[in-house]
């Protein structure tokens, strides 16, 4: 299995070092050239409306769009990933691809010196509490009937699902637990065995 890793901004060699470690693969996507036999894509955090712009000016929102127009190519997206995958922005809207009906709150959890590490229940994992580090992190709000919730943090939802595509507003990268990546990874592999990608 091969993962891409949006390497524009954010912890890109902690994604790719935690996606190796759960057994694919990894590669750095900066062009559309770099999505090439990739069976999945990880956007890492960052500032979303530079990633936005930057994915724009690269060519990556077309090259994504046309690989995803059969539903069938999975998406994770931390922090200012889960903005660019969120359908709706709260306030000044980054280019974005929208393919989570969810809203997402910018920067909801405050600014870099709120920072914080939690215990998060998420009941996918098993019943060890994941090491969630929170980092000028977004909130979910307005979640559409198709969206699964898989971890909330005092009342909102933090990280979720729908079809190929998974968000969290937290940073798993940042912690030794790979059990996340390892998530994602089932998704991809079980995503191609039933929609037959290769």
């Amino acid at each position: 299995m091969r993962i891409g890793v949006l390497a524009i901004q954010g912890d890109v060699r902690e994604h790719l070092r935690h996606t190796e470690r759960a057994g694919a693969e990894a590669v750095e996507v900066r062009l559309p050239r770099d999505l090439e036999n990739t069976q999945g894509l990880i956007m890492p955090g960052g500032e979303s409306t530079t990633i936005g712009m930057l994915m724009a000016e690269y060519g990556l929102i077309d090259a994504l769009r046309e690989r995803t127009r059969d539903g069938r190519y999975p998406i994770y997206g931390t922090c200012a990933g889960l903005i660019l995958l969120a359908k709706d922005v709260v306030g000044k809207s980054p280019a974005r691809l929208g393919y989570v009906d969810i809203e997402a709150s910018r920067n909801a959890y405050g600014r870099q010196v709120a920072s914080f590490e939690v215990g998060l229940d998420i009941p996918a994992l098993g019943g060890e509490p994941f090491p969630a580090v929170f980092i000028r992190a977004p909130k979910i709000g307005r979640m559409g009937p198709g969206v699964t919730p898989l971890a909330s943090y005092q009342g909102d939802v933090v990280m979720a699902e729908q079809g190929p595509y998974l968000v969290s507003a937290f940073h798993p990268e940042m912690s030794a637990d790979i059990r996340i990546h390892q998530y994602f990874l089932k998704k991809v592999e079980q995503w191609s065995t039933v929609h037959g990608v290769s």
